[in-house]
């Protein structure tokens, strides 16, 4: 069988298009190589579950019978959101999972998300996977696949745990993605009355794209809010591990400010507590941290790379700019879009008006994520020639943990190389539009002289 295409080996997962880089062949091979990986990491069982797409079905087969042909067993628990992977892997023991997901991609991607032993594998351990197959290191055997409902006990653990200090009655929007398949439940299990949008699961996404960290997407949240008498809307990606969150009044609060609440909120019982957040996020987060008597952390984006600092540090909770957010707290460290919306309804279910906190959390002009398209490995040789030579009017620090962000007085500038995709990634915050304009000015300077051919786009 041919070895699988490199250009699927992503940063945090593998993610290729159905057909063309994903094939029932190439996946089977991807299943052998994670079960040899797995053999000598003395893993005897994977979970495997998939997402709502419609070539799920085909490719985790496929995986399975990879899996099976290394030697390892394999727990399948069907179509649920990633999230119910991670928390088989935990409530079954077996500390490994692979889910088949092509999270908000669009409908011809599909691709894996990879736990084995308790890590997620990203970076040289997901490029070592086809390295394994180029040099035939691969195990033998004959696995068996056993059905696993894990969905009662994923609902009864956080039923059982997280409680509403009064009915709400809320939007639920999951974009047709598989969070369909459980949200609406979990919600009115917590006493919620919902008014539901595209809850049923269609790998073809024929009402708009799950992601919610796109305003675009959240249009139909805010149009449900304005018509309805629900007070707040939770809006879900494709596969059910990021959040998105409306205001009755129609405000987006994006992940970062989310992340303060949830800090100010864990804060009280981890006094002094470390907080994990990536370098896309509000400067206001970790003023909001120290506020509240925490260690704010700075880390590099990527959901397997949060994780990994999570485990290692002992942190209560981390989150990222993109929605992934992460509880150790009262939870397993996971990034968890269905569980986040009912911590979050958790704590604003405390106030009579639960838009109260959210819209008196501290915020700043800002601008959306801007991604400049660029040749396949020229934004990392881009950001790699300007930690050299970039100088920044009035910078008061430049951190180079990932990409560069430029701290100044009154704002902040972020320009770094996406890890999934060949596009530089910028994002720009201030006290006020015109020390925005400034600093993005600034950028556009060391733009300039770099690469004048990029402006057009920025």
């Amino acid at each position: 069988m041919p070895i699988p295409a490199p250009e699927i080996f992503k940063a945090y997962d593998i993610r290729g298009i159905v057909g063309r880089t994903l094939t029932r062949d190439s996946v089977f091979q991807i299943g052998r190589a994670i079960g040899s990986e797995a053999r000598e990491r003395k893993v005897k069982t994977v979970v495997v579950g998939r997402d709502g797409r419609l070539s799920g079905p085909e490719l985790s087969q496929a995986l399975m019978e990879g899996l099976c042909a290394s030697g390892v067993d394999v727990a399948d628990i069907g179509m649920v959101p990633t999230p119910l992977g991670y928390f088989a892997a935990h409530h079954l023991k077996t500390g490994s999972a692979v889910m088949v997901t092509g999270s908000h991609n669009p409908p011809d991607y599909n691709g894996f998300k990879i736990m084995l032993g308790g890590d997620t594998l990203h970076s040289t351990a997901i490029t070592a996977l086809r390295t394994r197959l180029v040099e035939g290191r691969l195990a033998t055997g004959s696995g068996r696949i056993r059905q696993v409902d894990v969905r009662k006990d994923y609902l009864e653990r956080i039923v059982a745990d997280v409680k509403l200090s009064r009915p709400m009655k809320i939007v639920v929007d999951c974009g047709n993605g598989v969070a369909g398949a459980i949200a609406p439940e979990l919600f009115r299990r917590m006493g919620c009355e919902l008014v539901e949008l595209y809850c049923t699961v269609d790998g073809t996404f024929p009402n708009h794209h799950p992601d919610p960290s796109k305003p675009e997407n959240l249009k139909d949240v805010v149009r449900a809010l304005r018509e309805t008498d629900a007070e707040l809307g939770l809006a879900f990606d494709g596969d059910g591990d990021r959040l998105g969150v409306v205001t009755k009044r129609g405000q987006i609060v994006y992940p970062d400010r989310q992340l303060m609440l949830f800090a100010a909120d864990v804060l009280t019982r981890k006094p002094g507590a470390q907080i994990i957040y990536d370098v896309k996020c509000s400067r206001n987060l970790a003023r909001a941290i120290r506020h509240q008597g925490g260690v704010p952390l700075m880390w590099n984006t990527g959901h397997a790379l949060i994780k990994a600092k999570l485990k290692e540090t002992g942190a209560p909770l981390a989150g990222e700019m993109s929605g992934h957010t992460f509880f150790k707290e009262r939870w397993y460290g996971f990034d968890d879009g269905l569980y986040a919306g009912a911590r979050l309804l958790e704590i604003v279910s405390r106030w009579q008006d639960a838009n109260w906190p959210l819209e008196h959390l501290p915020d700043a002009v800002s601008t959306p994520e801007l991604n400049v398209k660029m040749r396949e490995g020229e934004p990392h040789a881009l950001i790699a020639a300007l930690r050299n030579s970039a100088r920044f009017e009035g910078a008061q620090e430049v951190i180079t943990l990932d990409g560069l962000r430029v701290e100044y007085a009154d704002g902040f500038g972020l320009m770094r190389a996406s890890n999934t995709t060949p596009v530089l990634v910028l994002r720009f915050e201030a006290d006020d539009a015109k020390a925005l304009a400034r600093i993005q000015a600034d950028f556009r300077r060391v733009l300039r002289r770099a690469r004048p051919d990029l402006l057009q786009a920025f």
